[in-house]
């Protein structure tokens, strides 16, 4: 499969202590270096495994800058921290991906037909692995738009089935995203419909694989809810907005008005304390 040669990447490590260890891991995105930071101080106080993540655009927006700014701060960090690139949609940027100091990919082909989605993937994570890198595909199709990822809204939602569990996990892959009703971004009036029995026969397929879950589109979900996600089996926690709003918050209220030195100062510890309770709901504090 591959995973013997990727005994020492750092994604496969964190998630493989967190799965024997019943706990989750807390997967941010950041968007620039105050980010990172912020992430970085959490984990290093709650004493928590962290997963670093990016959007391609942050690879083109700052030419690869602040990958090396993450990977940076991960090596220094006196906790385990992985970088992960996020929804890499495009090829060519799988390629360059695979050139920078990233730990892992997620080879997003789930805009293409199922049939493509698995043959693309398994080419990719061939590809990758052969460069020491973790990845992650999404079987199925998890709907909703992010920023920086295709607005997918006009795609009906595939659910990950059986079938596609399977042949994913025999594609090499390393995590999976699962798509069992959870939607990138806003929920919208239905609310949160989630489907229990699904993600329990993809876990035990996975499980058996030694492949791990991730959970896309966590946004406002109660704490009850992801620490039933995580007895369910899930591990790595993808977090945008909800880790972000009281940082936006921050900015809105103090920019032009303090210094700008205290406001990105402020800016970080404001971040770092709702990463924090990110790691505490996550069940990760205390873990590294």
């Amino acid at each position: 499969m591959g995973h013997e040669r990727l005994e020492n990447n750092k994604t496969i490590q964190i998630l493989r202590a967190a799965s024997k260890g019943k706990y989750g891991i807390p997967a941010p995105l950041a968007f620039n270096i105050e980010h990172i930071l912020g992430f970085v101080k959490a984990a290093e106080r709650k004493r928590s495994p962290l997963i670093i993540q990016l959007f391609p655009w942050a690879i083109t927006w700052s030419d690869g800058l602040l990958v090396h700014a993450a990977a940076h701060a991960a090596r220094n960090a006196t906790v385990p921290i992985a970088v992960h690139l996020d929804h890499c949609q495009e090829e060519s940027m799988v390629k360059r991906a695979a050139e920078l100091p990233f730990d892992s990919i997620m080879v997003d082909m789930s805009h293409h037909s199922k049939a493509e989605n698995l043959a693309k993937t398994k080419q990719w994570v061939a590809y990758c692995h052969a460069r020491g890198k973790a990845t992650e595909a999404e079987p199925g199709r998890i709907e909703g738009g992010e920023d920086g990822i295709a607005d997918t809204v006009d795609l009906s939602g595939v659910m990950t089935t059986q079938e596609e569990a399977q042949q994913f996990v025999e594609s090499g892959v390393d995590i999976l995203a699962p798509a069992f009703g959870n939607v990138h971004g806003e929920y919208g009036p239905r609310g949160i419909v989630l489907d229990w029995d699904r993600l329990a026969t993809v876990q035990k397929i996975t499980s058996a694989g030694d492949v791990h879950l991730a959970l896309h589109g966590v946004l406002f979900f109660s704490e009850e809810l992801t620490r039933n996600l995580i007895e369910a089996g899930i591990t790595k926690i993808n977090l945008n907005r909800d880790t972000l709003v009281d940082y936006y918050d921050h900015l809105k209220k103090n920019v032009g008005k303090i210094p700008f030195t205290q406001l990105l100062e402020e800016a970080v510890e404001v971040l770092a304390e709702a990463t924090g309770k990110q790691m505490d709901i996550a069940l990760s504090t205390g873990k590294a």
